[in-house]
This record gives structure tokens, sequence and C-alpha cells, in this order.
């Protein structure tokens, strides 16, 4: 099977995707707002949630594919992106809370650490170093 670490990471951000999109639909029908936001209420957060989501996975994808493909990849880049995967439904929940809750902040580290750490590896592939 060609990539199968992106192809599950990619079909687990799919649904992870649909899910968030979901909650900021409850949201709107439970708010009654059918177009733009709340100014800052929970539907913002609940779409701020999803928006975040789709600003940073594309990243999360494309270095998980590009590691995979230079055959540097092995066990421990599932393990990174499912770590990730877990940390952005961390994320989702956490922001339906006001102000900095634990998931939220867990979510935003993990996001961070996920990105940092592949961009490392994916220039220590690049420079021959890995």
């Amino acid at each position: 099977m060609l990539l199968p670490v992106t192809l599950s990471a990619a079909a687990a951000a799919a649904i992870i995707n649909i899910w968030l999109s979901m909650r900021v639909g409850q949201m709107r029908g439970k708010l009654k707002v059918i177009h733009g936001d709340d100014a800052g209420g929970p539907l913002t957060r609940r779409m701020r949630a999803q928006l975040n989501f789709v600003e940073n996975t594309p990243f999360v994808l494309v270095l998980v594919a590009a590691i995979e493909l230079s055959g540097k990849g092995g066990q421990w880049l599932a393990y990174v992106a499912g770590l990730y995967m877990l940390g952005r439904i961390a994320h989702g929940i956490g922001m339906d809370g006001e102000g900095p809750t634990k998931p939220r902040m867990i979510g935003t580290l993990i996001t961070m650490l996920t990105l940092l750490g592949l961009a490392i590896v994916a220039v220590l592939i690049l420079t021959g170093i890995l």
C-alpha cells in the first residue's frame, strides 16, 4: 500500500473535520444564527476550532507524506500522526470553554510540537543527516 500512514491520517482528519463542522452546525441551530457568527460567543469559538484545524492539518499531512515518501518514516510517524489527531480533538472540545482550558492548551501544545518536530525531521532528511 502506498503511503499508509498518510492515508490513515488524511482519513482521520476528514472525520475530525466533519465532527468539528457538525458542532458548528449544532451551535448555529441552537443560537439561531444562520450567517456570520455570534461576536465572540460559543459559535465563534466552535468556528475557530474548525478553522484552526484546517489551518494546521494540511501542513501536518504534507510533512507526514513527504517523510513517508522519503522512506524515513517508520512506526513512529503513525504514532505522531495519531497523537496529532487526538490533540486536535482535545483542542476542539477545549474551545467550548471560555478562556484557556486544559484540553485546549494540550491540543495547542501537541499541534505546535507536532509541526515543529515534523519540520525538523524534514530538514534533517533534506540535509542528509537522516
